[in-house]
């Protein structure tokens, strides 16, 4: 699985401002510059700038101008899956050649593939949607994540 740099900044972002969030409730009581998140993130500022409006467009955070302006979450961290943020940055999570596995036409020797593709895309979704913001923010994830990352396998 290849991870865009906008991806890995969006999910940085986001972590960052549920950090600063008020527990379970959407935050708004503390925006945060875009300017903040990206020296605590270290996040270069003009790309950051476009990934936070392309995150409030998919109605991840909401953003206000001036002096007390910033950004937020729009919704409490818990409820915002790191599947979501992706999908909202660089679209569906699974494509082959740009296009959905649902949508190619192998023949052949090589028709099972379409099932790996289909496959690939349900386990990296299962494991996406299981983990919120919320989880990132707080550094604890759910078991099955932090078992599966504890396989001495998966680190190679």
């Amino acid at each position: 699985m290849r991870l865009s740099a906008r991806v890995d900044y969006a999910l940085r972002a986001a972590a960052e401002l549920a950090s600063v969030a008020d527990g379970a409730s959407v935050g708004r009581s503390r925006p945060v510059t875009a300017e903040q998140i990206a020296r605590a993130q270290e996040i270069p500022p003009k790309f950051l700038e476009s990934i936070l409006l392309q995150l409030r467009r998919g109605g991840i955070v909401h953003a206000q101008r001036g002096p007390e302006g910033g950004y937020w979450l729009a919704r409490p961290a818990a409820e915002i899956s790191l599947a979501e943020v992706i999908r909202v940055i660089d679209g569906p999570l699974a494509h082959v050649r740009g296009q959905r596995p649902e949508d190619l036409g192998y023949h052949g020797a090589a028709r099972a593939l379409q099932e790996v593709w289909i496959a690939l895309r349900a386990s990296e979704r299962e494991i996406l949607e299981q983990v919120s913001i919320a989880d990132v923010a707080a550094g604890e994830l759910p078991g099955r994540i932090t078992e599966l990352a504890a396989d001495p396998r998966a680190w190679s």
